[in-house]
């Protein structure tokens, strides 16, 4: 398959694009990028400067659109907050733009959002159909989803993995999680009674080009595994991985302190279920969060090297 990626160099880029025969990306800086990236043809692209070149879409079949300001890092500033919008909305935009002026357009645009959409839910059961919630992320996810819709008139087909929380080896979320689990200070966050939707980092590649394979699917597709569990049970079964306790809790108000308005989404609480995934046949290799930490957490196993993917 010769396939379009953005945000190649990402945590989850990388992964994508090793399981792609024929990869393009695009990147603001090729030069900077090659050396990551030596199996790609590289065009360069700044999101919000314009649309990117037409060249690069050339006998291109799928476009996985990935590339977004990173939501986990740093302080969410008025600033922080604009470059988060302006980089799903107007790059999204910018991206449909080049879409609509190609002769020969890829089958799929397989386009990221998350599962920020549906807001803070409680115990509620949250499935694609679903209603959005109001926050600053949802409003986001609702307009970022909007720009990549504009595709569907020209005849492609729009898929929007709504992703939760991911977990892998060498980044993601866990990253994150583990110096004060391993330093023994681990613990759930505020009561640790609200939901936590994750997935392992394989089965969100493997969903992606599921997407982009599938001709049934289009519209939102929730990039979760089909067990959420409540924050508590998930720094238990981390803990039991690590052979550490975790016992400590940070409650709400310190976690908002301590990196301000993004801390009220690691207390927010959304039970998403994978219903588009699992109807359309897509089998998870880590349906429960104790294989899944198993599988990252043992240092002695390499990761899996499937075979390049193959659009039909």
């Amino acid at each position: 398959m010769r396939a379009l990626i953005t945000g190649a160099t990402g945590f989850i880029g990388r992964r994508l694009l090793a399981r792609i025969s024929e990869p393009v990306v695009l990147t603001r800086d090729p030069a900077r990028a090659r050396g990551a990236l030596a199996r790609a043809t590289l065009f360069p692209w700044d999101p919000l400067a314009g649309p990117p070149p037409a060249a690069a879409f050339r006998d291109v079949q799928a476009v996985f659109h990935l590339a977004g300001e990173p939501v986990a890092q740093g302080r969410w500033s008025t600033s922080k907050k604009e470059r988060i919008r302006a980089s799903r909305e107007v790059g999204t935009s910018n991206l449909v733009k080049t879409l609509a002026e190609l002769a020969v357009r890829p089958r799929v645009l397989v386009s990221a959002s998350a599962i920020g959409f549906y807001g803070a839910r409680g115990d509620e059961p949250l499935d694609e159909t679903s209603a959005p919630g109001h926050d600053f992320l949802a409003v986001v996810c609702r307009s970022w989803e909007s720009s990549s819709a504009a595709a569907t008139p020209l005849g492609v087909r729009v898929v929007n993995p709504r992703i939760g929380i991911v977990l892998g080896r060498g980044g993601g979320a866990l990253a994150k999680m583990l110096t004060p689990f391993k330093l023994g200070v681990g613990g759930p966050l505020g009561n640790g009674r609200q939901w936590m939707s994750w997935i392992h980092i394989d089965d969100l590649v493997g969903l992606l080009l599921h997407a982009a394979e599938q001709e049934e699917i289009s519209g939102p597709l929730n990039a979760v595994a089909p067990e959420a569990v409540t924050n508590r049970e998930f720094t238990r079964l981390l803990g039991r991985a690590l052979h550490r306790p975790a016992f400590m809790p940070m409650p709400g108000f310190m976690l908002k302190l301590a990196v301000g308005e993004f801390g009220g989404l690691l207390l927010d609480s959304q039970r998403v279920l994978p219903n588009v995934a699992q109807r359309t046949g897509y089998v998870f290799r880590y349906p429960e969060l104790a294989g899944a930490l198993d599988d990252i957490l043992d240092a002695t196993s390499e990761p899996p090297r499937p075979a390049a993917a193959n659009v039909r």
